[in-house]
């Protein structure tokens, strides 16, 4: 039976990382779906326009947005890069 208890020990240290290594936290999550689920009934609505949401990854930009405010374990935003135009090949 000491093997049994070993193995038990070793899963529970193994789910210990895994939430350590979450990237986003299950608040952020449930936020997200939640943005999901009002766009597809077609609730959701931008911040400044008030127009109805249509795109899938505005409505996830709204979900992770949300939980940031909440204090939700979400990365940082990342910064726009703006692609530079290549010099014309002679």
């Amino acid at each position: 039976m000491p093997r049994l208890r070993e193995s038990l020990n070793t899963e529970d240290q193994q789910m210990a990382k895994k939430a350590k290594k979450r990237r986003y936290s299950k608040g952020a999550a449930k936020k997200v779906s939640r943005a999901m689920k009002k766009r597809k009934a077609g609730t959701l609505k931008s911040g400044r326009s008030g127009r109805k949401v249509k795109s899938r990854k505005q409505a996830i930009a709204i979900g992770l947005s949300e939980a940031r405010k909440q204090g939700a374990k979400v990365p940082k935003k990342g910064s726009k890069k703006r692609s530079k135009k290549r010099a014309k090949k002679s």
